[in-house]
């Protein structure tokens, strides 16, 4: 903090974490270590380069004010970062109830006999902080690949779920496929066996029927045989739907 016997000011350099193409503001806290009010005014050797609210104010007795200092975003950065710009703050004594719209130029005159303190401050570029560096996913360098283990013995509960979870993915689908295949066969054995016992059926419907025309009469046994021939196509139906 600055040691002037009008105001305090914390910090006396203007420190900017520079990163190009964007807006950077710090603060300035004035401190009044008077009874008195007293007027300030801040001017910069680039006033096309920052922006500073309040640029003028008043800091009643024993108050604080903040000033924030904004840089426009920057195109380019200068060599070894380095920055000559720099700002003078120039404070007075002024009459009790002054308000900011009573500050005029004139106040800050030295030649008209005003006594004027003045504080220059420096602008200070700084490197922004690096993010944290990623935590490396591997292991070290001779360690085990598989999960560590403890000294109670305990392994390591995420690469002992990492080792389950692939072992489970690589037998899962073998699993599966055999399911399938044994479902399949077991399918076609029983469609062949369907198959054989409708021609059987139709051997004896046959023989039946021969019969039936050299003792009954051909129209009763006729009908059975549509009967029957059709409740086996509804079950080679479903059959072959389920396979």
């Amino acid at each position: 903090m600055s040691t002037g016997e009008l105001l305090g000011i914390e910090p006396i350099e203007l420190k900017f974490p520079f990163e190009l193409k964007k807006q950077i503001s710090c603060s300035l806290q004035l401190s009044n270590k008077t009874d008195n009010y007293v007027a300030f005014k801040v001017k910069t050797t680039n006033p096309k380069k920052y922006c500073v609210r309040p640029n003028t104010g008043v800091v009643l007795p024993r108050s604080t004010c903040d000033v924030i200092v904004t840089m426009q975003a920057q195109k380019e950065a200068p060599p070894d970062m380095q920055c000559k710009d720099k700002f003078l703050l120039q404070s007075v004594k002024t009459n009790d109830g002054v308000t900011p719209k009573d500050i005029t130029t004139e106040m800050f005159n030295k030649e008209a006999g005003h006594v004027v303190e003045e504080c220059k401050l420096r602008v200070v570029y700084v490197s922004p902080p690096q993010p944290p560096s990623p935590v490396p996913e591997e292991s070290e360098e001779g360690s085990s690949p598989r999960g560590s283990v403890s000294e109670n013995g305990n392994a390591n509960g995420a690469g002992f779920t990492v080792a389950t979870r692939a072992f489970a993915e690589r037998f899962e689908p073998r699993d599966k496929s055999a399911e399938t295949r044994a479902l399949i066969s077991k399918l076609r054995e029983e469609k062949d066996n369907v198959i054989q016992q409708n021609n059987k059926l139709r051997q004896e419907l046959e023989l039946l029927r021969r019969e039936g025309h050299k003792n009954h009469g051909g129209m009763g046994v006729s009908l059975l045989f549509v009967v029957l021939v059709g409740l086996l196509g509804i079950i080679l139906g479903y059959l072959m739907k389920k396979s």
